[in-house]
């Protein structure tokens, strides 16, 4: 059986014949359901290595269900995942993957140094290249100042950018974040988003949720659900060309992502 999506009026919306080599995520037929409501509905995917792969998808559709079957914190009731190759849930796959939640996974009584401090010693980072690390991810979300600040006294946005930090600290070759940059300030949004760019360029593989359309553009391809359902995978301007729209929004509410009127 080949892998594809279908959508109404003979619309291809995404082949899925990549090969592993080529692949690192490959996600397939994955159903999860909780209670009698079916949150994930045959969710079948390949994430290319090095690409930036949006999730967008209104409140509810599904899209940290799948970020936490992705990673691993849950299980599927059907359907599997690889994560570069590797079947999950994998212990040892917490090397080589970086995981920012939606909500901050933080030690509030500790600092910031000390937090990346912890989650160092996980990615077994030592000596010289552990301090690198540190002080390379605290420039790149403008936290410098406050190192040895504890976390508690951070505002929400500033534990929003210590945590994206976190995810980065060990370079991984695949990133997963949910909704990255909320709370986080336009110009600061927007230095993250150059270096999400630089890192991709670099072979690093992103996949991210989000729900501003400006970003969603951003990413080489992206993935639209609707109630635990992709309705349509793409790049922004396929997707535009194909929904004969000029935004990601208006392509979004056009091929079944969209609220319902």
């Amino acid at each position: 059986m080949s892998d594809y999506l279908h959508q109404k009026g003979g619309l291809l919306l995404s082949t899925l014949t990549e090969s592993a080599r080529s692949s690192s995520v490959e996600i397939d037929g994955l159903r999860r359901s909780f209670g009698e409501r079916a949150v994930l509905d045959g969710i079948s995917l390949r994430i290319g290595r090095g690409e930036l792969f949006g999730l967008l998808g209104p409140s509810g559709s599904g899209k940290t269900t799948l970020i936490k079957l992705v990673t691993g914190i849950d299980r599927a009731d059907a359907g599997e995942v690889r994560l570069l190759g590797e079947k999950m849930p994998k212990l040892a796959m917490l090397q080589r993957f970086g995981y920012m939640a939606q909500s901050d996974a933080l030690y509030n009584e500790l600092t910031a140094r000390e937090n990346l401090l912890f989650f160092a010693s996980l990615y077994r980072l030592s000596g010289r290249k552990r301090q690198e690390r540190i002080e390379a991810v605290m420039a790149l979300v403008d936290l410098t100042p406050h190192l040895n600040k504890p976390v508690a006294a951070y505002s929400g946005g500033m534990k929003r950018r210590l945590s994206l930090a976190i995810s980065l600290l060990h370079e991984p070759e695949l990133l997963i974040l949910d909704e990255p940059t909320v709370g986080i300030d336009p110009a600061l949004r927007q230095s993250i988003w150059k270096e999400l760019a630089a890192l991709r360029d670099g072979g690093t593989t992103i996949i991210l949720t989000t729900h501003v359309m400006d970003e969603a553009d951003k990413c080489d391809r992206i993935a639209l659900l609707r109630d635990g359902r992709l309705t349509a995978v793409g790049s922004p301007d396929a997707l535009k060309a194909e929904s004969g729209t000029q935004t990601i929004e208006d392509a979004f509410i056009a091929l079944g992502g969209g609220a319902q009127r």
